[in-house]
């Protein structure tokens, strides 16, 4: 009986612990299902932004490409902005004002800001700022227009002067650039900046995984008070097959650049907004015109002439841009129309041979992996054998490639021959929209004139025009820079991109400008 009674004791336990362990699974059902739903409301909090390059810095006085830039703009701000249009704006300082002869720059500063790391925004954080840029010839900022401050006055603790030694039409827009930094960061931990900005914008840094993601984060103590969204991440996706699928299950919110290949998929879809931005983003190659054969301007003209730019818009950007019809794009202050090079087999013949290559010659075009570069590239590969040249492609990854393109010392270290590329500037600053570009003085490292374009004209017009604020004298040189440097042909003149973005359709607060950045001031998901 004992035994049975205990065989009994034994079932009845058993059950018991079958019926609680059922109990317990059903209740951490629930719990997991309630986690779930927490989980989903954390990250309707978090706005994810795919983008097709890496970044390469978050040094804003040292920055040449447009994501890094974008992404520092959710952190740092300047003396002044730009809105939606690319038009500049108060930001950092409430009023500004510029001599008549153009050399001394005046700023009333906003009171009540703060870094993030608690230090106090002032004029003296500014001349911190500038002075760093001014000492330090390494940085981009400083060869445009920094290196010619002759002296940095703070007046009070909110109002600053800035004078230059000569006049530079660009300054205005510089003052855009020059984020304003943490005194803290620049005076103690200089060498962070690149990796750890500390500044006064709505969003700051949290961590950058290279090659995976950047994030920040809402700053609650943001002088311009706004509904934000609490988290932003930024994550690198060159394929953009992949930008598309993450765009469309939501497991990103914005996608940019939007491939014109997927639209009509995209547009079809009722969770996602498509943008178009008419934009100042040229897209060329830059050819090496120091290197042989391009040394030779027939055989620069012949690649022009040999690369077809309505089939380039048509099949590389379905459509979507117009020809680049001179060395700036068109919405571009001082743009002047230029005869272009219409797609003319016969006349590329002619001028190769002139040129003593009409067999042709075997060639590289170097661009980063993101497949709207590599299809470019396939492009131009194509175009280009039609004349007797043998492209060969060369893709790196985009920190690589800047290694290689601004890594060489002299223009005799360069071992670039042409590079697919595209370069954007604020609408109102043809400055920067050419000296970097084209000037003998900005040969890398030192700027972005990988053409390694030299002439003497055009060098002299570019230091005339830049010292001088006349409006008509400055779009009468601007005309002859135009017109002497499109007929040199440092480059294949491409097209300028028509912007596509996407979002999805609670996403509110964002826009794109005509440069390409994303701008993420009062950025919210709703």
């Amino acid at each position: 009986m004992q035994r049975v009674n205990v065989w009994k004791m034994l079932f009845i336990v058993l059950v018991s612990l079958v019926l609680m362990a059922g109990c317990s699974s059903k209740e951490s059902g629930t719990d997991e299902k309630e986690k779930s739903g927490s989980a989903s409301s954390n990250n309707e909090e978090e706005l994810v932004i795919a983008v097709n390059e890496n970044f390469i810095s978050m040094d804003p006085h040292n920055t040449g490409d447009t994501n890094s830039n974008s992404v520092q703009t959710a952190m740092l701000e300047g003396l002044l902005g730009s809105d939606e249009e690319g038009q500049i704006i108060p930001q950092l300082a409430e009023e500004y004002s510029v001599s008549d002869n153009a050399l001394e720059y005046s700023f009333k500063l906003r009171q009540g800001v703060t870094f993030h790391d608690g230090e106090p925004f002032n004029a003296e954080a500014v001349k911190i700022s500038f002075e760093r840029i001014m000492n330090d010839e390494s940085l981009r900022l400083n060869s445009r227009g920094f290196n010619l401050i002759t002296s940095i006055d703070v007046i009070d603790d909110y109002q600053i002067k800035v004078t230059l030694k000569e006049p530079y039409a660009g300054m205005l827009t510089r003052f855009v650039s020059a984020k304003i930094l943490s005194p803290k960061l620049v005076n103690d931990s200089a060498s962070d900046i690149g990796k750890t900005p500390v500044g006064t914008g709505p969003f700051k840094f949290v961590e950058w995984v290279q090659g995976d993601h950047l994030t920040v984060e809402r700053f609650d103590d943001y002088w311009k008070k706004a509904d934000r969204v609490k988290k932003i991440t930024y994550k690198p996706v060159p394929e953009n097959g992949s930008r598309v699928a993450m765009l469309k299950t939501g497991e990103a919110h914005v996608i940019y650049p939007a491939p014109v290949q997927n639209l009509k998929e995209l547009e079809s879809n009722s969770d996602v907004e498509i943008h178009k931005i008419p934009s100042t983003i040229a897209r060329y190659v830059s050819i090496n015109t120091m290197k042989e054969p391009y040394d030779d301007v027939r055989i620069r003209q012949a690649i022009n002439y040999a690369v077809n730019k309505e089939a380039f818009i048509s099949v590389v950007n379905s459509g979507y841009g117009l020809p680049l019809d001179s060395i700036i794009p068109s919405k571009t202050q001082f743009y002047s129309k230029q005869e272009t090079y219409d797609h003319n087999i016969e006349k590329a013949k002619e001028l190769m041979k002139e040129a003593g290559f009409e067999d042709g010659f075997k060639a590289e075009i170097w661009g980063n992996t993101n497949s709207d570069t590599l299809k470019g590239m396939q492009f131009i590969q194509q175009q280009l054998k039609e004349i007797g040249i043998t492209v060969e492609i060369k893709s790196m990854e985009e920190g690589t490639l800047s290694d290689e393109i601004y890594g060489a010392q002299t223009p005799e270290e360069a071992k670039v021959q042409m590079w697919y590329v595209s370069w954007s500037a604020y609408p109102s600053d043809t400055t920067n929209a050419t000296k970097p570009l084209f000037s003998s003085s900005s040969f890398p490292p030192d700027g972005a004139n990988t053409a390694y374009y030299k002439n003497n004209d055009v060098d002299k017009w570019i230091t005339e025009v830049n010292q001088t604020a006349d409006p008509d004298k400055q779009a009468e040189i601007y005309s002859k820079i135009q017109s002497t440097i499109y007929k040199d042909a440092p480059w294949i003149f491409l097209g300028v991109d028509e912007i596509l973005a996407g979002s999805r359709s609670n996403v509110e607060g964002v826009f794109i400008s005509p440069t390409g950045g994303i701008n993420v001031t009062d950025a919210n998901l709703k």
